[in-house]
């Protein structure tokens, strides 16, 4: 069923569109992993492909900025559909806690990415919690910091890992940022 919602406030939403904006090159292929009805991408800027995954088809469809998508639960099967090397950088937002199977995930998005292309992973105090995992409900966002970063560690394809600012923004939802590059 479909709930085209947003999980997050405007204000978070400017703050992840200046993410991606300051990490996803223009003219490049991106993919948006968990992803729904929107992306946040810049609007502005001319992406050659944006591949979303999402679990939702009627969703993925309505989502203006793919150009193309692929209905699949990360949690059952944490192998994207895609050759290696194929994306210039990749989006989890605000969803990472969700995954049961978050270093296989992130191993695999590591495979698809090309050599120093970014993985960038949002996510805020908001969430589902009867879905998110057991661990992430038991800590605060400093914590769930060092969850990523050795979920990020643990999947041995990233370098780089780093926050990109504890809180990224002073007023409405609280928003973090992790950025990871794909290692050579």
């Amino acid at each position: 069923m479909p709930r085209f919602v947003t999980h997050i406030d405007e204000s978070a939403i400017a703050t992840v569109t200046a993410l991606y904006r300051r990490f996803f090159p223009a003219h490049g292929a991106i993919l948006d992993l968990m992803s729904s009805w929107v992306s946040h991408l810049p609007p502005e800027v001319d992406y050659r492909r944006v591949v979303g995954v999402g679990m939702n088809a009627q969703e993925l469809a309505e989502n203006p900025f793919l150009d193309e998508f692929h209905v699949q639960n990360l949690n059952i099967d944490p192998v994207l559909p895609y050759g290696d090397g194929e994306f210039d950088g990749a989006a989890i937002c605000v969803s990472v806690q969700y995954l049961t199977r978050p270093v296989e995930v992130l191993r695999d998005i590591g495979r698809v990415l090309r050599p120093a292309a970014p993985l960038v992973i949002t996510f805020s105090n908001r969430c589902f919690q009867t879905k998110a995992t057991a661990c992430w409900r038991m800590l605060d966002d400093d914590g769930h910091v060092t969850l990523l970063s050795h979920f990020l560690e643990a999947a041995g394809r990233f370098r780089d890992i780093a926050c990109c600012g504890a809180r990224l923004m002073a007023d409405g939802d609280p928003l973090y940022g992790m950025v990871a590059y794909r290692g050579e």
